[in-house]
């Protein structure tokens, strides 16, 4: 496959051929064509403004500076920056953690300090912050609990996020066990427990190998494809290129660019042109043509190379085939409940299709019941019962039954102690 760059030359105007090809990169994928660019608007800032101040009160640092920007339903927002521009304090503004000495915030239409906004909100942290001493399945219990999520529904949710993350089999090892790269797997399976509507990632890709990366950003685009808005924060630009929809670009707690990647990325006066090989003669033809309109050290002829990533992912995969490792796994498919409910429902009609293929098996035969013992009958009573007694007299007593003759013997001994030898008569 052979790649053809055009390049304008400065003084030659952009013709209108230019303006009608002109496109993101073609080595890149863009941005979900169904996601609506006037959805329902899910976080909104304006003047936006965060002052860190020293013991006496005097400002130290302008950490956000009169910042505006809108997230809408279904999209992925990348916040971009380097250290220390105000990215990571804009997180925590959002989530309630700081509040702001200007502007106004509002996530879901409420105030992140709201208690039904925090329970629509799933956040990776930077760093993650577990208890060491609970292993997967426990630390996966723990959060559950705390959004009241059923103990059933606890169980199908952590059985599906510990398969999606590749860490179903160390799910009894503890956290505090775990390697960086495995920390970040159970973080995000934490962040996900309670489905939620908005999903904020701090450096989600932050320790994980190139597997582990290409989950992450999978999981991202499943996400915005079920109508979940997701705000990423990473100093990797390559993942907020293959995933985000839109940027803002910090600096000095300000923004200075904002707008979809498709806007920021394109380069107007060049092209690209992507052919299968092309016979000798083909190419000079092409060349001759394109000479025509463009100097000769403007076209540049060259074949395509794929990325570092997708080379590295291939070469795991064949050795999966016939390696093991007792690290993280390949995690499986995003977890039912993350993908909504047309996968869960068209799962559970399938198995109940199953369940009807099968033959019918005849029930298991009944045990025996147990004999039960019939009482003796006193046949002296029931005669008793069944003769009528004279009116005025009550019934007799029953009998005493007589005592035995031995211990009527035994009683009298005793009796004839007592007395010093004499007869009791």
């Amino acid at each position: 496959m052979a790649l053809v760059q055009l390049q304008s030359p400065p003084s030659a105007p952009t013709g209108e051929r230019a303006v009608e090809v002109t496109a993101r990169p073609a080595d890149r994928p863009g941005p979900t064509p169904a996601r609506p660019e006037d959805g329902e608007v899910v976080v909104s800032v304006r003047g936006l403004t965060k002052v860190f101040k020293d013991f006496w009160g005097r400002p130290k640092a302008r950490a956000v500076d009169n910042v505006d920007f809108t997230v809408r339903r279904g999209e992925v927002f990348g916040l971009l920056g380097p250290n220390g521009s105000g990215k990571s304090t804009t997180v925590k503004l959002l989530l309630g953690l700081l509040r702001p000495d200007r502007g106004l915030i509002e996530v879901f239409g409420r105030p992140p300090t709201h208690v039904l906004t925090k329970e629509r909100i799933g956040y990776l942290p930077e760093e993650s912050y577990l208890y060491r001493y609970l292993d997967s399945a426990e630390t996966l219990e723990f959060f559950g609990s705390l959004f009241h999520l059923r103990p059933e529904e606890r169980r199908l949710r952590q059985a599906q996020l510990l398969e999606m993350v590749g860490l179903n089999q160390v799910r009894r090892r503890t956290v505090g066990e775990f390697s960086k790269g495995m920390q970040r797997r159970i973080g995000l399976a934490q962040a996900l427990i309670n489905d939620p509507d908005l999903v904020i990632l701090d450096e989600p890709t932050s320790g994980l190998d190139p597997i582990g990366c290409r989950e992450i950003k999978d999981l991202i685009l499943a996400l915005a494809r079920r109508g979940k808005t997701v705000i990423l924060s990473s100093h990797l630009l390559a993942d907020v290129e293959d995933v985000c929809d839109r940027v803002v670009i910090y600096y000095g707690g300000r923004i200075q660019a904002m707008g979809s990647l498709r806007e920021l990325l394109t380069t107007p006066d060049r092209l690209r042109i992507t052919t299968p090989v092309l016979s000798r003669p083909t190419l000079e033809r092409v060349l001759e043509v394109l000479r025509t309109e463009v100097p000769p050290d403007q076209v540049r002829i060259e074949n395509p190379t794929q990325n570092l990533e997708s080379l590295f992912l291939q070469v795991v995969e064949r050795a999966k085939r016939t390696e093991e490792t007792s690290g993280a796994i390949s995690g499986a498919r995003v977890a039912a409940y993350l993908r909504g409910g047309a996968d869960t429902e068209s799962a559970r009609a399938e198995r109940v299709l199953e369940r009807l293929a099968l033959p019918a098996e005849p029930p298991p035969p009944a045990p025996p019941a147990a004999a039960v013992p019939k009482p003796p009958v006193d046949e002296r009573r029931l005669k008793e019962l069944l003769e009528p007694t004279p009116a005025g007299t009550a019934p007799a007593p029953p009998p005493a039954p007589p005592a035995p003759a031995k211990e009527l013997e035994q009683a009298e001994e005793k009796l004839r102690d007592l007395l010093g030898g004499r007869n009791p008569s």
